[in-house]
Parts: C-alpha cells; structure tokens; sequence
C-alpha cells in the first residue's frame, strides 16, 4: 500500500486481497493446495503397527485412492481439495507416467526421507492470481532403482545420493517444464494454464503432456455416495460437475506444433473413476471398472480398455503427444493451454488474448513485490527474497484429518485393526481440520508443525497479514488445541511438545500488518491471547515438575541437541532440568507480558495481567541461576560462563551436562526492552513492578539484567542475562573456533570437534560431538541435526534479541566481532552481521557462485540452473552446504525477511566485513549505474553489478522471453513512511539520528510524488518470439526522475561521511527496531 495526498494506492493485486479480505470476492479459494506427497503421510496409515512409510508407498500410489488428501506436481485444487488439477508427463522411456514427485521413504534414505526430484517454486502471488513452478524432466528413464540401491548402500556418515548425482542431467538431455497459472481480471472462479515444455538438449527428444482434472474420492467411505463427474462434451471440452462447486468446463486449447509438422496437435480426452486398483493391488475384485491407474495402462501401455469409452468418469486428462517424427527439436518447446472456466463455449481458446492475460498476472505478480521491497539492492538478492516468498505460497495445502473417521475407520471399509487406535494420538480426539495450512516443505513435512507455523507467519504477513493471521488463530481453536491448553505438534505425534514460540508470533504478525498495511487487528491480537493463557497455565501445570519455575522433559524440535533424547524417561534417572526450556519459558512469559500492555491500550482489564506475565518471569529469572537459597547453583555454570542443562536427582544433587550448544543461547532470547512511556502510562503495572524490586530485591537483582539501571532513552530492561553474563555467552558465540560460522550462528559448537562429551550409563556410552553436516544417526527419524548445522529459524530470533539488548544499551555496549579480530562493534552492528552471513549461504560471491550448491558447476553455473533456488531445511556448519528437507521455505522463509531489512547493503560473500566494501558494491556502484543512466529513455533495468545474475527474478515465463530479459517496475517510489527504512515490523527498532533523516526524506519522497502503479516496459526480445505482453507505462513518470535525484542526494551525502559514519548508518537504518513501539 502507498499513501499519496492521503488516498490509498494499491496494486492490481492488493486489490485483490481486499477483496478477499472484505469478502466481496473469494479469491483464496482456488489456490496451490494439493500436497506434493499425500503417500506415507500419517492420515492414510490404516497399518497395525504404525508402519505409515510401508503401508501406503510411492508406488501404490498410482492405482490405491487416498482417503484424506490428493497430491500431484503443481497442483491447484479448491480451498477443500474437492476439484484438483495437476500436470504429469512421459518421455517414453519411463515405465509409467510421471505425475507425482519421488523420493525414498524414511528407511529407504541415508539420513531419512529424502525426495529425488528437481523442481522449483518461482513465483506464487496471495492470491494465487498468478503461480508458476518448474520441473526438470529428464529425457533418459528415470534412475529409480539406482537411486533406491545406492542410498541403501550408503552408511549414515556419508551423504545422501541424489538425482543431480547419478548424471541424468549431463549434456543437458532434460526437458525444462514450466508450469503457469493465472486468474482472470475480475473472476477468481476463472483459471488458466500453460504449460511451456523446453528441450534444453542438443537432440529431438519425445515428450507426452497430460495435465489431469479429479475430484478426491469422497463417495467410497459410506458417508455420502453422490459421485461428481466430469464428462466430454465437445470436441475439446469436458463438464465438470459437483454438487457444491457446481457446473464448470476443462476447455482445452490445441497446440503449436513444434514437431516439425504443420497441423496442430489436438489433445485426446481420457477418462476413468478415482477409485483403487484392488486387482492389480492385491489380486481381489474391483469395486469399480475403471480405476485410478488407467491413464498409465492406455498411455504407456497402450490398453484402449483401461479407459471409459462412454467419455465420462471422476477423473479425466487431455493427453497431448508431442512425438511425431524425432519429436520436438533441440532448443525448441513444446506449450499446452487450457482453463477451468464456468463459461460454456465451443469456441477454440484466443491464444493470444490467454497468453495478454497470463502475462499480465505475471507483471501484476512483479508490481506487487516490488512495492514489498522498493529499496535498491542487488537483482540477486532480490530474487531470493522473490522465490522465498513464492515457496511460502507453493507450501499452502489442504490439510484434512478426523479423529473419529480415522480411527474407528469408515462405514464402507473394512474396520481397521483394534491395535491402530492405541499407536498415537489417543488423547486427540477432538481433532476435526478442514483448512487451507502452511506446511513446512510440501514434499518432505505435508503436515503442520506447530513451531514451524509461527515462524512462517512471519514473512507471511509481509505479503499477506490475513493468512497469517488465520494460521495463528487456528492452532488455538477448540478443533486443534486440546481442551487442556496444549497445542498439537505434529501428526506423527500430535502430543509432543514444541518449544512455545506462538506468542511471539501473533504479536510480531500483528505490529508487521500495523507497519506495512497501517491496519491493527485488535480482535485478532486479543482471541489468540485468550487462548494462549490456556496454553500457558498448561506449560506451568505439565513442565516446570515440582512448580520450581526450572522447566523440563524435553519437547520436539531441537531433537538430538543433547546427549539423551529429551523426549524420553533418562537412563540415568532423574529429571532433565532444561536451559533451553527454561529460557523459552521466560521468552513466552515476555511475549505474553507485551501483548499484555499493548492490549491494556485499550482495555486496563489487562494492565494486571501484564503484572503477572511480568511476576512469571522474574521467578523463572531468578530459578535459572538460584533454585534452593544463595549459593546453590543450577543452570549456568560460573567457571565456565555459559548455560548448561543439568540432570536433578533430588534438591541437592544435580550434574551439569557441559555440552555447549544453542540451549545456552536460547536464555537470550528472553529479553524485552520497556518504554520509559509505556511504564508512565500504566500507574497500576508500575506500582506492582517498583514493588517487586523494591520488596524482592534477592529476586530482582541478582545475575538478571538489572531493573534498577535506566538505559539508553531511559529504557528499563528484562532480561534472564545480567551484562556480564551477556558478554560471557556473546564472547563464545561471536567465537569462530565456536559457533560463529561463515554463515551464520551453529547449533552446537566446533569446539566439541576434538572435546566431544560422553557419559558411560550401565555399560552405553552417549556422547556428543560436532557434527555440521547431516546427521550420523538415526535419531528423530535421521533427517534433522542439531548438532553444529546452521538453522534459520533460531539465528532469526538470536538476531532479533541482539537488538533489543541494542535497544537498551546503544553505543556503549560493545563486544569483539570476531571474537579475537580486535574488531569491535555494537550489538546492532552484530545483529546485522549475522543477517549478511545467513544471506551468504544463498548469495553469489563474487566468483558466481552459491554456499548451499557445495561447489557444484551445474547449479552455480548453467544458465537454466543458476537461477534457481532450494531453500534447504539446515545448512552445513562450515560450508553452507544445503541439507534436509529441499524446499523448506516454512522458516527458511525468514531469509525474505533478512533480505527486507538488511539486504540494501548486505557485503558479497566472502568480503571482509568493512564500511567500504558495503558502501561500493550497493551504494557505489548501484547508484553511480543509476545516475548514469538517460532520464529521457526508458527505465534503467540494471541496479546490479555485473557479476550478478543479469537474469531478474522479474523475468516472466520463458515464453516468448529471452532468458536474459530483465524486467522490473518502473520505480521504486511510494513507500510507506513507516517502512521507508527498509524495515516491515516494529518489534525491534533502533533508529539513530541519521537514520531519522533518512527515513525522513524516504518518506517525503514516497508521499509527495504521484504514482500510477503500471506495467513497465518490457526489454525488447533477442531471439525473434514475440513479447508476452503489451506495454503499459511506457514514459517514464515525474517520480521516477525523483527517486533518481534522491538517490543521487544519498550517494553525495553518504560519500562525504567518513567510513565508520557510513558504516553506523547503514547499520541502524536495517536494524529493524521502532522505538515506539517497545
């Protein structure tokens, strides 16, 4: 949103959510909510004995129904999964059709499920009014077995092998698949596809494309017999019809041929039932005729009888062979249209007029994100933001699952064995989702996980606040929180417990949206912290044991961190007293206590429960480092200067566990830094609060930071880390011999490389070591370590501490940065190099290449490669290198948000961390190439140097495109005042003088420049294809020959300062902190 001469500016597709949020127009409801992997998940795990990974396999898959979801490549449904749309192929070398993505299961891979696949999230809009994904396709027989074989052969301590590493992509000898889909102007009910296939090898190659329409078989179970249909009703044109989504048509387009022949190729309609293959299965009768695998039978197999000749079934496909002759010619591509629209119509589809609309999506897709981030920063950069963002919306998915239906089984299915309902969930009975969720990586984790989901939120509400908003409300509804306060983890075990990060959440979402959009959702803010003292009151009742505010027993989501799993009873006896846990605990407290006072704004009702969040907090202060009177120490360790767990066998015997890891870092994230206003208007809060510090002196003044001393701006602050204590743990983590990696904070330290810890219990030794890379054992599933990978999601919130400790400190605290550099910065300055370093795993150096790709020439290199990303669960300790889960965009996420707010002069990697390395790559070089541009052409598309990608993120579909076309809005203008800084929430703000009058004269020029928010000119095209677009906007308008002079202005006055000035700038303008706001 833009404010000009106070009348709001939106674009195209701000509009759209508008619409949606004001529900005029339901545009959320056709969106990319089919799974990438509904086999082996949980819900459709019918087994004995909880076997979810052999009872339903990839390969069942093809002819067995799913029960409670659908899944597919690319795949669009409704926001109830009724109607799915999908795309599959086959390259007549595979013995069936690719229509779902592979991968092994979890005691196929080397460290756990693992997908074998090579595809990629580009771009997604809120609203789905635009989405493109691309797959490779290999040309040769997919290696399927050679994949199965090697990882089996493979030990723990070696690496997973992949589909990149048994050469299938070699010489190129792949098809480039993008897939694209966009709504109409003014009808979300209106959908277009396109499919535009690319040989990118140096010979014909055949290919079938077979985009396929079904409905997710809810007939079979005996609860509502009435079948939807879908039947052809003209030569290329098929009915769809359902009892709820009502009538619509799958119209399809013929297609160029690009065989060498002249006639165009017209697709063939199949059709079959959705129902499973009980014969081919397992050798029994079938319910149905026609079933699930019949497109693979009459493709591949050439059995005319698989199909439905009367044209008519519950799914369908339009089967488009491109093999006539040697097939389609190197170099060239192979392009499908077709639409789901309720318009009926014999009509061929205008292709030109399908692709000025598909196009025109993709350039509204371009205008919207460049309005969420307008500031100057490198195209690299900015592409990673792009797919960053994109992944989060590839990641939406129908999520179905009823308790009751799931474990008493269904009406017209045999009853599931009695043994099922005692293996998990039990206690969740209540459980009855229906919802549109954010999952942590579409193939890998097709389920929620209740801490990934808060984290999501937050680059979520970046780009669309009402979705996150959602999400976080409805882990807290009576559907999904158990009646006794707890919040379900995960569908393998919805009981466990994960670190309790809601609250931080829902208000970081709440002041994002109040920032960005101008908008305070009250009532949102007040429902979810309603619920959140049920959440609460459940942590105190459950985990802290013996009521000593030392909480423990272990929660999922740092998994094998420690010696023993933490989830379990210890085999030493005893109880586990967690520094982490008890520090997570006090971060809630705060959490809880600020969404506290910022409701008492309005309501005083909650001035005394910020009180009492304030009084939780203290007490679990105080019990980290005192538990039974003044000398006996718990949780941190004097000697050592860092937190440790400890092993309690009773109130005088306890053994710490001298294992430096993230659980001695997580106690700072519990800091919160109070407003000298915000005190002064909440008479009662301050009385309790002098109170306390006046009466529990023992309490409130030992070894926390201390709430008598007033900082910077007269500030107080909370905090379980006194300044000593503080810099103790810095000097350990800013350490590179111990946490402080190329790319980012470890999770475990590199010191226990050669000091590894190990105890000997009744004749086993457990031990722990750093490990950066993937796991070595097969601990929590074998897919996630803890223990010295770099992780996104914990640097984000060390980050995000760092500066509200900055907060109150200011200039005068300051710590060596490197620990043994002799450089020394403040906590600000270190908050922002941690940011560059976390960007670094995904950034080009200066020799073009990416932290994450581990050296690999194809994909730091190849033009049809380099540009792609994969957002990888966790990151190797010392290399970058990308591991886990592939396309975790959940909180890998937040590296969009590390880019809104520190990317404008975020160094390249690899470059010594100096004012002047910052200042001439972004400041420099981009703004001297802007000034140099002609006002009088066109807009300038290059603000990157020249070793960075010249292939923008803006670039649209390869249709029609050169590939290294660059396209971008036709200015950066009309930002907000309130994120002029580069800056899109307010919870931890630090801005200095100079920042000030920056961001003042940011937003003078966003408010007094009059902005037509249009479709830029597009760069002409090199290879002869026409442009995909008509071009609007073409002259450039008075606010872009503004931004350049204020740009210009910048680059003067920065140049003038000298570097350290310069360096302190850059700095507190990204250091993301409001002090209104705290």
């Amino acid at each position: 949103m833009v404010i000009v001469d106070k009348t709001e500016v939106l674009s195209q597709e701000e509009r759209r959510l508008q619409e949606d949020r004001d529900r005029k127009k339901y545009w959320k409801k056709w969106g990319p909510y089919v799974a990438e992997r509904q086999w082996s998940t949980v819900r459709e795990d019918y087994s004995a004995d909880g076997d979810a990974w052999s009872h339903f396999t990839y390969d069942m898959a093809r002819s067995r129904t799913f029960r409670w979801g659908e899944d597919g490549i690319a795949g669009v449904s409704d926001s109830h999964g009724r109607l799915n749309i999908a795309f599959s192929f086959w390259n007549e070398k595979d013995g069936h059709i690719k229509e779902r993505l592979f991968g092994l299961s979890n005691p196929q891979g080397v460290h756990g499920e693992s997908i074998k696949e090579a595809h990629f999230h580009l771009d997604n809009t809120p609203t789905h009014s635009y989405m493109k994904y691309l797959y490779k396709l290999p040309q040769a027989a997919f290696p399927y077995e050679d994949l199965i074989k090697e990882n089996a052969k493979r030990s723990k301590k070696e690496r997973e092998y992949n589909l990149i590493d048994t050469g299938i992509f070699d010489k190129s000898k792949y098809w480039d698949c993008f897939i694209e889909t966009a709504k109409e102007d003014d009808d979300p009910e209106e959908l277009l596809f396109r499919v535009t296939c690319y040989n990118r090898g140096s010979e014909p190659a055949k290919l079938h494309v077979i985009p396929q329409v079904w409905f997710r078989n809810t007939w079979a179970w005996g609860y509502d017999a009435t079948k939807p249909s879908i039947t052809q009703t003209g030569e290329l044109s098929a009915q769809i019809k359902h009892k709820e989504l009502g009538e619509r048509f799958f119209q399809c387009s013929p297609s160029p041929n690009s065989c060498g022949k002249d006639d165009d190729i017209e697709p063939e309609f199949l059709f079959t039932e959705n129902d499973t293959n009980y014969e081919g299965l397992w050798n029994t009768k079938n319910k149905e005729k026609y079933v699930k695998d019949a497109f693979h039978q009459r493709i591949v197999h050439g059995n005319k009888k698989a199909v439905n000749p009367q044209q008519t079934g519950t799914k369908s496909c339009a089967w488009y062979p491109f093999n006539q002759g040697d097939g389609v010619a190197p170099g060239e591509c192979a392009v499908v249209r077709f639409r789901i629209t309720k318009k009926q119509t014999d009509a061929y589809l205008d292709e030109e007029r399908f692709d000025d609309i598909m196009d025109q999506r993709a350039a509204e897709a371009d205008e919207f994100y460049w309005k969420i981030n307008p500031m100057p920063m490198s195209d690299d950069l900015r592409l990673i933001q792009r797919q960053a963002l994109s992944g989060m919306m590839w990641c939406k998915q129908y999520y179905h699952f009823i308790w009751d239906q799931w474990a008493n089984g269904d009406p017209a299915m045999p009853p599931p064995p009695a043994s099922r309902k005692q293996i998990r969930n039990v206690q969740w009975k209540h459980m009855y989702l229906d919802d549109v969720l954010s999952m942590p990586d579409s193939w890998e984790y097709p389920f929620f996980a209740a801490w990934d989901s808060a984290f999501h939120c937050i680059p979520l509400a970046m780009i669309d606040p009402e979705f996150a908003k959602k999400q976080l409300d409805l882990f807290t509804r009576e559907w999904y929180m158990h009646p006794n306060g707890q919040l379900p983890a995960y569908e393998w075990n919805f009981g466990d417990v994960n670190p309790p990060v809601h609250a931080w959440a829902t208000f970081r979402t709440f002041k994002i949206e109040r920032k960005m959009y101008g908008r305070e959702d009250l009532d949102f803010l007040e429902r979810v912290f309603q619920k959140l003292l049920l959440n609460f009151t459940w942590w105190c009742n459950r985990k802290d044991f013996d009521g000593k505010n030392v909480f423990e027993g272990g929660f999922l989501g740092l998994d094998n961190i420690g010696l023993f799993n933490r989830s379990d009873p210890l085999p030493t006896g005893g109880t586990l007293e967690q520094a982490d846990a008890t520090g997570w605990m006090a971060f809630y407290a705060l959490s809880m206590l600020n969404i506290a006072l910022e409701l008492a704004k309005h309501r005083r009702i909650y001035e005394d429960i910020a009180s009492k969040f304030f009084e939780h907090f203290i007490l679990i202060s105080d019990a980290m480092s005192y538990r039974h009177g003044d000398k006996t120490q718990s949780l941190w360790n004097e000697e050592d200067g860092f937190y440790y767990d400890a092993i309690s066998w009773g109130p005088e015997w306890t053994h710490q566990m001298k294992v430096r890891s993230l659980v001695g870092l997580i106690p700072m994230y519990a800091t919160l830094t109070l407003e000298p206003q915000v005190i002064a208007r909440f008479p009662q809060f301050k009385k309790r609060m002098d109170w306390f510090i006046n009466n529990r002196h023992e309490v409130a003044g030992r070894n926390i930071a201390s709430m008598k001393r007033r900082g910077k701006d007269d500030r107080l602050l909370l905090s379980l880390c006194s300044e000593d204590r503080l810099r103790s743990i810095l000097k350990y983590m800013l350490d590179p011999k111990e946490f402080l990696g190329d790319n980012g904070i470890r999770s475990l330290s590199k010191f226990h490389k050669d000091h590894p810890v190990s105890m000997d219990v009744n004749g086993q030794n457990y031990s722990v070591s750093y490990i950066p890379g993937d796991s070595d054992s097969g601990l929590f599933g074998g897919n996630s370590n803890w223990r010295g990978p770099i992780w996104i999601a914990v640097n984000f919130l060390l980050v995000e501490s760092l500066l509200r400790f900055y907060m109150f400190y200011g200039n005068t605290f300051k710590v060596e940065c490197p620990t043994g550099s002799g450089d020394y910065m403040h906590l600000g300055h270190v908050a922002e190099e941690i940011q560059h370093r976390l960007q670094h795993l995904m950034a080009k150096g200066d020799g073009g290449r990416r932290a994450i790709h581990d050296g690999n020439d194809m994909l730091d290199f190849d033009p049809n490669w380099k540009d792609y990303l994969w957002f990888y669960e966790f990151f190797d300790g010392d290399s970058g290198r990308g591991l886990g889960a592939s396309h975790q965009t959940g909180w890998t996420g937040l590296m969009a948000k590390m880019v809104h707010d520190t990317g404008m002069n975020c160094r390249l990697p690899q470059t010594p961390r100096t004012p002047a390395s910052a200042a001439a790559h972004y400041f420099d070089d981009v703004f001297s190439r802007q000034r140099r541009a002609s006002l009088g052409a066109r807009r300038p598309t290059g603000l990157a140097r020249s070793m960075t990608n010249n292939r923008s993120i803006g670039s649209r579909s390869d249709w029609g495109h050169s590939t290294n076309t660059s396209r971008r809005p036709s200015t950066a203008a009309g930002t907000d005042p309130e994120t002029a800084d580069g800056d899109g929430d307010d919870d931890n703000d630090a801005k200095n003088d100079a920042t000030a009058k920056t961001n003042g004269n940011a937003a003078v020029t966003g408010q007094g420049i009059s902005r037509q928010w249009s479709i830029y000119k597009e760069e002409p095209a090199t290879n002869g294809k026409k442009n995909g677009v008509e071009h609007r906007g073409e002259e450039i308008s008075e606010q872009d020959e503004a931004i350049n002079r204020y740009v210009q202005d910048q680059l003067a006055r920065l140049k003038k300062q000298e570097s350290n000035e310069l360096s302190e700038e850059i700095s507190a303008q990204n250091d993301g902190v409001d002090e209104r706001e705290l």
